[in-house]
């Protein structure tokens, strides 16, 4: 089968081998896949990855068990092992021994197929399109946070950063909260949120006054954290959404983080990373959340590496990589 590679570089092969999905596992076809922060962030080293990349995609099941045969699937990305202390827990998506679907330890969906545990799949309504399912994992990761966070309804919050999750958590907390303010750098991006009625303001004329109750950071780099210290109220909650390889341009020494603010302040800190399928399909489907405008680009698998390419470029939103019938 195709599958795009990474293993110091990222190339497409043409033989790979079709995965071949263990005990209660499915095998399901990719129909459509999206390239992710995380993605980019693998090819600078992230997490150490080594093999097939992506880990948001929408696809039909082709083998597994006989309930989800045939059926149009998006699919959780942390497989767990149900016995760790996490997992009997209630912490599943903590579990001492997952692998991560193109992250950590098991090949993702930048392919023809994909191996996954069915416990992980969750059907897509008829209602959806393909390119409103493959938002499903990065707008759950924005539903996490009201999960973890309680949100004030006449609040004003603040998100750091306009690039594809910043602008999905901005459309989530915007119909929890009086009013969202989306702080970016790119004037085109930040019209995608104004047209959606929230807020924004370039980064260059941000000037954080130490008062919002919440400040989320989607900026994907080490400078956003320090942003968000400066924008956060006393006794208020940053919560990170960033994860990133370091020794980037954004990590060149400089004068040491100061996290003392946080404890005059006593601001709590709070990470945040995947989140409820349902949650994000529910509001897919209700028409709560709008997704398909943030599409810029889409590309064949065939030609993956310049879909990399051209989700690294700062003015592009969310690329989209369209595996279509699968190949053997």
């Amino acid at each position: 089968m195709r599958a795009l590679v990474f293993d110091g570089e990222a190339h497409l092969r043409t033989d790979y081998p079709i995965p071949k999905p263990g005990t209660g596992e499915a095998l399901v076809a990719v129909h459509l896949a999206g390239v992710c922060r995380t993605d980019l962030e693998i090819l600078r080293g992230y997490m150490g990855f080594a093999g097939v990349m992506g880990h948001e995609f929408v696809g039909s099941v082709v083998e597994g068990p006989p309930a989800w045969k045939h059926k149009r699937v998006v699919g959780q990305i942390n497989c767990v092992c149900g016995r760790c202390d996490m997992c009997r827990g209630g912490l599943a998506a903590h579990c001492r021994n997952r692998t991560v679907i193109g992250i950590s330890g098991r090949d993702g969906v930048f392919a023809d197929f994909v191996a996954l545990p069915a416990a992980n799949l969750h059907a897509v309504p008829e209602t959806l399109s393909d390119e409103q399912a493959v938002f499903v994992e990065p707008l759950a990761a924005a539903f996490q946070i009201p999960r973890q966070i309680t949100i004030d309804t006449a609040a004003e919050l603040v998100v750091l950063g306009d690039g594809r999750l910043g602008q999905l958590v901005a459309r989530v907390l915007k119909n929890l909260c009086r009013r969202v303010v989306l702080v970016g750098r790119h004037p085109a991006k930040l019209l995608h949120a104004e047209k959606k009625g929230i807020q924004t303001v370039l980064a260059g004329d941000f000037r954080p006054r130490a008062e919002a109750p919440v400040v989320v950071d989607a900026t994907g780099t080490a400078s956003g954290f320090e942003l968000a210290m400066k924008a956060v109220r006393p006794r208020g909650t940053i919560v990170l959404k960033s994860t990133f390889a370091p020794g980037g341009a954004e990590d060149e020494p400089g004068p040491p983080l100061d996290l003392a603010p946080l404890v005059i302040n006593e601001v709590n800190v709070v990470g945040s990373r995947c989140g409820p399928f349902p949650d994000a399909l529910a509001a897919l489907a209700g028409g709560q959340v709008e997704v398909v405008d943030l599409i810029s680009k889409r590309f064949s698998l065939d030609s993956g590496v310049a879909a990399l390419e051209a989700a690294a470029d700062g003015e592009t939103l969310k690329v989209l990589i369209e595996v279509g019938p699968a190949r053997t």
